[in-house]
C-alpha cells in the first residue's frame, strides 16, 4: 500500500517543485531539452479547457515539444472575425508557421464552462465569462432542440460544444487553406475525468465512439 504524500498548495511548494525538476527531472532528459532549445516542431495543436484536472501531455503520453497547447474556459475557438484574440492567434501561428499536422479539440466531463452555459444565473456576475460563453451558445440550443433527457444534458452539451468549436475552427483562413491542401486533420475528443477514457468524434457517423474503435478506424484509414 502506497503512502499518500501530503499536497503542498503553497507558493513554496511550487518553488520546491521547480527545484526538483531542475535537479532531478531535467538532467534525465537534457538531450531532448538541448534540441528543443534550438526551436520547436510540434505535430499537434491541442485545444482544451483550462480545467486543472485536464493535463494534455499526461493524457496523450507525449513529450515536451510534441504538443502546441491552447487552454481556455470551455475549449472554445471563436469563429474567425467574431472575437479575434489569443485563441485566433494561436491557431494562426500553429497552422501557418509551425505547420502542425493535427488539431484536436478536447472537451471533458464535469466541465464548469458547460455548467455555466446551462445555468446562466451562475455567470451573471462574471461578465467576461458570460461574454466568452456566447461562443458556445449554439451548442446549448442544438441540444435543447433535440429535447435530450435531463440526466444526459451536460454530457450532450459538452459533446455538441466540441462539434461547434470544430466548425468555428474551420472558419479560420489558415485552417481552411491547410484543409484544402490536405495538410491537416481535425479531430474532436471528450475526456472522462472519472474513468480516464477518451471518446472520439467519428467523422462518418458524427457520433462519439470509444477510443479502441477510433484506433481501429485510424489503422484502416
Amino acid at each position: 500500500m502506497t503512502q499518500d504524500i501530503p499536497r503542498d498548495d503553497s507558493l513554496l511548494g511550487l518553488l520546491k517543485g521547480v527545484e526538483d525538476f531542475s535537479a532531478n527531472v531535467f538532467p534525465e532528459t537534457q538531450q531532448l531539452f538541448s534540441e528543443l532549445a534550438e526551436g520547436q516542431s510540434p505535430h499537434t495543436l491541442f485545444i482544451t479547457c483550462a480545467d486543472s484536472r485536464v493535463v494534455p501531455e499526461m493524457i496523450t503520453q507525449t513529450q515536451p515539444g510534441d504538443l502546441f497547447v491552447c487552454r481556455n474556459i470551455g475549449n472554445i475557438v471563436p469563429g474567425y472575425g467574431e472575437m479575434l484574440g489569443g485563441v485566433s492567434a494561436v491557431v494562426e501561428f500553429a497552422v501557418a508557421v509551425l505547420r502542425v499536422r493535427h488539431v484536436v479539440i478536447c472537451g471533458h466531463s464535469d466541465c464548469g464552462a458547460m455548467k455555466g452555459l446551462l445555468n446562466p444565473d451562475s455567470t451573471k456576475d462574471l461578465p467576461t465569462v458570460d461574454a466568452w460563453l456566447r461562443n458556445a451558445a449554439a451548442a446549448k440550443s442544438a441540444v435543447f432542440a433535440r429535447k435530450t433527457d435531463d440526466k444526459d444534458v451536460l454530457k450532450d452539451v459538452t459533446q455538441e460544444n466540441v462539434r461547434l468549436q470544430l466548425t468555428h475552427l474551420r472558419s479560420h483562413p489558415a485552417v481552411s487553406a491547410a484543409l484544402a491542401n490536405h495538410a491537416i486533420t481535425l479531430q474532436g475528443w471528450v475526456y472522462d475525468i472519472g474513468d480516464g477514457t477518451i471518446a472520439v468524434l467519428d467523422k462518418a457517423s458524427d457520433t462519439f465512439i470509444p477510443l479502441a474503435e477510433a484506433i481501429k478506424k485510424e489503422h484502416n484509414a
